[in-house]
């Protein structure tokens, strides 16, 4: 049985009805163009808006839970990284009702010791980053939704994050949908690939077989080369050439 069951997702002018299933121990990834329906997707698992359909992660109705039990089950990570409450790093992630051993574990893996008594809408971007990342984990909840989780991050931690969001996920009865644009890190750090186009899903299935196949093309309007990814060649299949 699925960890996740979602039927009808649907967010009218951004997201066409969809039906998703995920199972526990996976990180899917979800690619796709700007506007193609990534965080409208995301929004609609977490019940953010006027999502239409219905979600449920281990048999329990996301819609039924009351707000403060709802984090332990799903949290949820904006590609936004404003902050403008006066608060410590180490306060703001408290605010996600996680166990204080969770929030020290959490600082740790995440290496905010040295941020966690600073204010929070003081901190640069990248600290902001790591320190929502630390809030939306703290938690360890059964499904964690990153949006765009590795902008603003420098290398090392664009790295490091992927890598920690696959153990954490390994072998439990937990998973991870991730949104992002770096097709390559999708690839390496995917169980699963979803490309989403035009507000609906193009293509679902193990990352090497999707990348390889006429949808990344056809979609994103590039190909692979030597040299790594590159405009299409072939106007036939750049979507940028039709009407």
């Amino acid at each position: 049985m699925s960890l996740v069951v979602a039927d009808a997702l649907a967010i009218r002018g951004r997201l066409a009805p969809t039906d998703l299933r995920v199972d526990a121990g996976t990180v899917v990834c979800l690619v796709g163009p700007n506007g193609s329906g990534k965080t409208s997707l995301l929004h609609a698992l977490a019940r953010i808006g006027a999502a239409a359909g219905s979600v449920r992660i281990d048999g329990i109705d996301v819609a039924a839970l009351p707000p403060a039990a709802r984090p332990r089950l799903l949290t949820y990570l904006s590609a936004a990284r404003d902050l403008h409450w006066p608060l410590q790093g180490r306060d703001l992630i408290a605010l996600s009702g996680a166990d204080p051993n969770e929030i020290d574990g959490v600082i740790e893996r995440m290496e905010l010791v040295a941020v966690a008594a600073r204010r929070a809408d003081r901190l640069s971007t990248g600290e902001r980053s790591r320190l929502l990342i630390a809030r939306a984990m703290a938690t360890r909840p059964r499904l964690l939704l990153l949006d765009e989780p590795t902008a603003n991050l420098d290398p090392l931690w664009q790295i490091r994050l992927m890598e920690m969001v696959r153990i954490e996920m390994l072998g439990s009865n937990r998973a991870a949908i991730v949104a992002m644009h770096d097709l390559d890190a999708a690839g390496r750090y995917a169980d699963r690939l979803i490309v989403m186009d035009n507000m609906r899903i193009a293509a679902d299935g193990p990352p090497k077989q999707v990348l390889n196949s006429t949808v990344t093309p056809r979609v994103f309007g590039i190909e692979p080369s030597p040299q790594g990814w590159r405009p299409c060649l072939n106007p036939s299949v750049d979507r940028r050439s039709s009407p």
